[in-house]
């Protein structure tokens, strides 16, 4: 008998089983006012188990307009009305660090964002979900998932001077790519994962989402269970598991990387773009807003001034690690290098609250996403990097080795970068009610529904999302679709965030089907819930040219592209229902 791998045990099942599970923890923030719409319009009264709800304010906090002030409201009476105890209102951090106070070995751990993956770094299984399924969360108490093939990416040596779990995470997304874990579990394994704090790992199952993964996990170790203060009971792959993928990687060969605009997988040596002029940086996030990054920082920062006209901004991802940091004086240390430091939030990350970039501002970051307006400004580019990177880098007014050391590293990998698309004004893509994006690969959501809007526009006012659908990418889309349209894309189309939005209102639109060679997992799970097919068709896409027919034959299973035919595996049929309810909110109300 085989051995079985982190997820298959998990989950009591094999690899591509589809299981029902009943969550340890459903986490939720600033959306959670949109959830409890879509939780009454499915008949909600009472929640299946209170105990279970992990809510957070901190992709706007504070609040910066009226109606998400009201937004704020609604959370705080509905956690009052229903006696909610795991609650963190302005100020208190960002999600996926608070939810290091409650994530324990061989939870399952599910939240309405797609870097609910963080919480792998304590043995939990820990994945994205959408706002639909988090309220069918609340009314049921379960699930579905389907059981993920498994990476096993095994670590040896130490990470040297100057280089950071930062570094290692963007040097595997540049090593497989964006979707180069589509759907999939990773599991860290080695002696090198021994050299990896709670925070390094925080830093690497929190970009598993920007590998396309649907969870990252660690081993309950030595590291964990002086973390939790006592030993811990975890759970972890059999030696003889089966893995869709083995990958081994030296932390000694590591040097200092960035990813450049405007995708995350468009990896980079820092030497190979060191001199870039930038104007605006940003340390914090959910990605590295912790202590130890803050320290990295300011052992930088310390006794140095912050390059003339330079916007330098500092995020402690929660209030616990600001006090502290305030302690050990690194706040001061800030402020003195000419830093401005902000409360703990989401904000500057996708473009919600301050420190939004001018007009060709070149920004150094250390969130998790680079995607073009991803903070708030389509002309502005972003560029990933550690803490460090990003200290010194402010310093100098562009980009640095914090090495202090000028080198010859060339990134020795070349993931599959899609080529840049842009639609231009006046470029028509529609042709025989079919939308032509077969040429676009990694169509992401803040493509599709700008970030900056997610929380202006509820999930569920599908009329008010319809007028921003794919606006800046082809902006003749929204006033143009019709019921009955297909829409063929490339690969990974949907990447990005757990943002429901774009599902929303192409269900709303009524897209016939989207064919697309590779989907994102979380969007595939939105576009079910909301009644939308998705058909995982490369052939057709690849087949396909700007003026042939195009149908689909859901009983069949046929895609016809002019006079050829291709087939495609419908759905599971335990999601046929909420396909054939037309979305979960219908299935979950008349079950």
């Amino acid at each position: 008998m085989k051995g079985k791998t982190f997820a298959e045990k998990i989950f009591n099942a094999d690899k591509g089983a589809i299981v029902f599970a009943k969550p340890a923890i459903i986490l939720s923030h600033d959306n959670t006012s949109s959830i409890f719409s879509t939780f009454k319009k499915m008949g909600g009264e009472k929640l299946y188990n209170p105990d279970t709800l992990l809510i957070t304010l901190d992709h706007n906090a504070p609040p910066t307009n009226s109606k998400l002030a009201n937004d704020y409201q609604v959370i705080r009476d509905f956690v009052a009305r229903f006696g909610i105890k795991k609650f963190h209102d302005v100020g208190d951090g960002i999600c996926h660090q608070l939810m290091s106070l409650y994530a324990k070995p061989k939870m399952i751990i599910v939240g309405s964002d797609s870097h609910t993956s963080t919480a792998g770094a304590f043995n939990a299984f820990a994945a994205g979900i959408d706002r639909t399924e988090t309220a069918g969360l609340w009314k049921q108490g379960e699930t579905w998932f389907r059981v993920p093939e498994s990476i096993k990416l095994t670590l040896t040596g130490k990470l040297g001077k100057g280089v950071y779990a930062k570094d290692l995470a963007l040097w595997i997304i540049g090593m497989i790519g964006s979707s180069g874990a589509d759907y999939m579990s990773i599991e860290y394994h080695g002696e090198g994962v021994k050299t990896l704090s709670i925070s390094d790992r925080m830093v690497l199952a929190n970009l598993a989402s920007e590998m396309g993964a649907k969870n990252a996990v660690f081993p309950a170790d030595d590291v964990l269970d002086a973390w939790f203060g006592k030993k811990t009971d975890g759970l972890w792959a059999d030696q003889d598991a089966e893995y869709l993928k083995e990958i081994t990687i030296d932390l000694n060969g590591i040097f200092p990387v960035v990813a450049a605009p405007h995708h995350v997988d468009n990896v980079k040596a820092v030497s190979e773009v060191q001199g870039t002029k930038i104007q605006e940086a940003l340390i914090g996030t959910c990605t590295n807003g912790r202590l130890e990054d803050l320290r990295e920082a300011a052992a930088v920062l310390k006794g140095r001034q912050v390059a003339q006209f330079m916007q330098l901004l500092i995020i402690p991802a929660s209030k616990e690690i600001f006090k502290q940091a305030m302690k050990e004086g690194l706040i001061e240390i800030f402020m003195e290098s000419g830093a401005n430091v902000l409360a703990s939030s989401c904000g500057p990350c996708l473009g919600t609250g301050q420190g939004i970039p001018a007009d060709n501002y070149n920004v150094i970051s250390t969130a998790n996403r680079n995607f073009k307006g991803r903070m708030g400004n389509n002309a502005s580019n972003v560029y990933l990097a550690s803490p460090a990177t990003v200290a010194i880098s402010a310093i100098a007014g562009e980009i640095t080795d914090p090495r202090g050391i000028r080198a010859n590293d060339k990134f020795p990998y070349h993931a599959p970068q899609s080529s840049k698309v842009d639609i231009k004004e006046g470029e028509d893509r529609y042709s025989k009610e079919t939308w032509n994006y077969s040429d676009v690969d990694n169509l992401n959501t803040d493509q599709m529904f700008a970030g900056n809007l997610t929380y202006n526009v509820q999930s569920s006012e599908a009329d008010k999302i319809m007028p921003h659908l794919f606006k800046g990418f082809d902006n003749s889309f929204s006033e143009r679709v019709k019921a009955g349209d297909i829409l063929m894309a490339g690969a990974n189309f949907g990447c990005g965030s757990s943002r429901e939005h774009p599902a929303v209102g192409l269900a709303f639109a009524g897209i016939r089907a989207v064919i697309c060679k590779s989907v994102n997992r979380i969007f595939f799970r939105s576009s079910v819930n909301q009644g939308l097919p998705i058909i995982l068709v490369p052939e057709a896409v690849d087949a396909y040219k700007q003026g042939d027919d195009v149908s689909v034959d859901f009983e069949k299973g046929i895609v016809t592209v002019a006079s050829k035919q291709f087939g495609f595996a419908a759905l599971p049929g335990k999601l046929m229902d909420i396909f054939t309810a037309k979305g979960l909110v219908n299935y979950v109300k008349n079950k």
